[in-house]
């Protein structure tokens, strides 16, 4: 036989040749999806994250920006009772002045006692205790329907103004200013 005789059939030929193992093409392709499906849950988890985090940024600096509203509204709120416990005591309304005079001593002593958060130096604190003071006798005065209590309210206001502007008591000299300005008198 010569060599032309032995040639093998063509489809024999190829089978003859060891097969490289390939997946299936159904293995791939879940390969290819699970990638896929990791690939796009990656993205997700940035994508949440670029936009999350600023988002949580400002909601800390609101917050942040409201507590320190909240403590500034507290202490406007103490000013606000003694000046209307003032005006009432102008107006000869004594009964209202002492029931406001009241709630401010109570908010005050709230506030020295740290129950609110509150951004009270330890100067504004010990100042505030010296108002304080003057609780009992000032009280006392509106249940009498005393006319002086008029100008302790006044002072009070005016020493309570100076200590949360700068955290000292007010030395009185321009007391008299705010005095004729509460009665009008120019």
């Amino acid at each position: 036989m010569n060599a032309a005789d032995q040639t093998v059939p063509e489809s024999k030929a190829t089978d003859a040749l060891p097969r490289l193992r390939s997946p299936s093409n159904g293995t791939v392709r879940r390969s290819i999806r699970w990638r896929r499906f990791g690939l796009y849950a990656a993205l997700a988890v940035v994508f949440f994250l670029v936009g999350a985090v600023p988002m949580w940024v400002m909601v800390r600096e609101t917050a942040s920006k409201s507590d320190v509203t909240r403590r500034e509204l507290r202490l406007t709120q103490l000013e606000n009772q003694l000046s209307e416990a003032t005006i009432n005591a102008g107006r000869g309304e004594y009964e209202q002045a002492r029931q406001t005079a009241s709630d401010f001593f109570v908010s005050l002593e709230m506030h020295i006692k740290g129950e609110f958060q509150t951004d009270l130096s330890s100067n504004q604190r010990q100042n505030l205790r010296n108002v304080l003071v003057q609780r009992h006798e000032t009280i006392a005065l509106l249940a009498r329907s005393d006319p002086a209590a008029v100008d302790r309210l006044s002072n009070l206001y005016v020493s309570y103004r100076q200590i949360m502007r700068d955290g000292q008591i007010h030395d009185g000299t321009d007391s008299h200013v705010f005095d004729q300005h509460q009665r009008g008198v120019r």
